[in-house]
């Protein structure tokens, strides 16, 4: 049986994170030529980098509370938790997780698939969601961050 998943949403993701970019048509080239694309951080974003393993667990621990974009590495086992512009320190005392500073470059691969062993954990949806860096400290933390039905009694 195959998985159906709706494109309008894919679309709407790629189309935002062109927007990102200084210059759209630079990007989808390199994409159009099966090529990650950088995209500065600083305007639209911040990115949090942090292994792979522990960003799977982060992942899972936020449940069903909203996770904006986080591109993933197979290859060297990394990830990139898209954040807030504005967060300043926010995650600066967070073990495992580094925040880029403005005009590092995040060299992503289209919304669309993967690409040299670059996938999205959590697609950009076109909304411009990004997460949130209190949950993510949360979830990065030494309990880690639970929801209500995770909660010890």
């Amino acid at each position: 049986m195959a998985v159906h998943i709706p494109l309008a949403p894919v679309r709407a993701g790629q189309a935002w994170l062109l927007s990102c970019a200084p210059d759209p048509a630079v990007v989808q080239r390199a994409w159009d030529a099966q090529q990650l694309a950088p995209i500065p951080t600083g305007t639209h974003w911040l990115v949090g980098e942090a292994q792979l393993s522990r960003s799977l667990d982060a992942a899972r621990r936020l449940g069903s509370h909203p996770v904006g974009p986080v591109l993933t590495d197979i290859r060297t086992s990394r990830a990139w938790w898209l954040l807030p512009a504005g967060l300043a320190a926010d995650l600066d005392d967070v073990a495992g997780i580094t925040v880029h500073p403005p005009g590092w470059e995040l060299h992503c691969p289209p919304v669309v698939h993967s690409l040299a062993g670059r996938w999205w954990l959590a697609l950009p949806d076109g909304t411009g969601h990004l997460t949130d860096p209190t949950l993510l400290a949360a979830a990065f933390g030494p309990g880690g961050y639970r929801t209500n039905t995770e909660a010890p009694a």
